[in-house]
């Protein structure tokens, strides 16, 4: 079986998981139109990878008081990320002035944006760093301060001062999750101040976010999804939080299932 079919069906078990409560091998077979045993497989490596609780003869997401390591999170809804990354490369025009947060979504877009030439980028994540590496004419600032190793990332008093010091044309960042009324949530509270440094520096503020954090429950919650101009995601989002949006001036962009 091809990898990207492999992943895509993960990434669809990721999906159905965050809409249900809990559903069986057999409940995702049907849904997926595969045999038992391949959807045991792939709940086996999912479970493997601390995206997925198997008890009782049912799968479910697991629901954690802190995100899970980065490497695991970069697995979960691969193909969706990629789509998104894509979509947040046609927003951003070469020489622009960018702020890029932390997370598996935005170091994607971090790869897509290596394609274009001369951005100045200040960030606070690592990976982001490295997936600019080769991009033309770029200069990259990093946050300095304390390295938080299984983030990958810097968060404190030292990475808001850092974007303090800037003035950008985009925010690129993402969230723990998205609540049902539009609340846009994290893990702890050090995880919203970065992302309201981030957005502070910049003139248009960018979200991107994958379809497996809504619904989230999480403790710390700063702005709602109206308060940012561009929403970049394949979640799904309610008539009446997108009329919110649209009255705010808040643009939604859905990356193409083909992107």
């Amino acid at each position: 079986m091809k990898r990207d079919e492999l992943n895509l069906r993960r990434d669809r078990i990721i999906a159905l998981l965050s809409e249900n409560e809990a559903l069986s091998a057999r409940e995702l077979s049907d849904c997926l139109s595969v045999s038992v045993q391949t959807i045991r497989a792939d709940l086996r490596d999912l479970d493997t990878a601390d995206l997925v609780q198997r008890r009782n003869g049912v799968a479910r997401l697991r629901q954690q008081s802190e995100n899970i390591a980065y490497l695991p999170r970069k697995a979960a809804s691969r193909l969706e990320k990629q789509r998104i990354a894509l979509a947040v490369k046609n927003l951003v025009p070469d020489g622009a002035r960018i702020a890029l947060g932390t997370g598996t979504t935005v170091e994607g877009c971090a790869r897509m944006l290596a394609t274009r030439q001369d951005l100045f980028v200040a960030t606070n994540s690592i990976p982001a760093v490295s997936a600019l590496q080769n991009a033309p004419g770029a200069v990259v600032a990093l946050a300095g301060g304390q390295v938080r190793l299984r983030d990958l990332d810097l968060i404190g008093t030292a990475s808001l001062e850092f974007f303090s010091r800037y003035r950008v044309d985009l925010a690129i960042f993402s969230c723990g999750g998205i609540c049902d009324s539009g609340q846009v949530l994290d893990y702890n509270t050090e995880e919203t101040a970065a992302r309201k440094a981030i957005t502070d520096c910049a003139k248009t503020r960018i979200l991107v976010v994958d379809s497996a954090k809504f619904g989230l429950d999480l403790a710390c919650s700063m702005h709602s999804l109206w308060d940012y101009d561009i929403i970049v995601t394949q979640g799904e989002i309610s008539p009446a939080i997108r009329a919110r949006c649209a009255d705010a001036g808040c643009r939604i962009v859905a990356p193409q299932d083909d992107a």
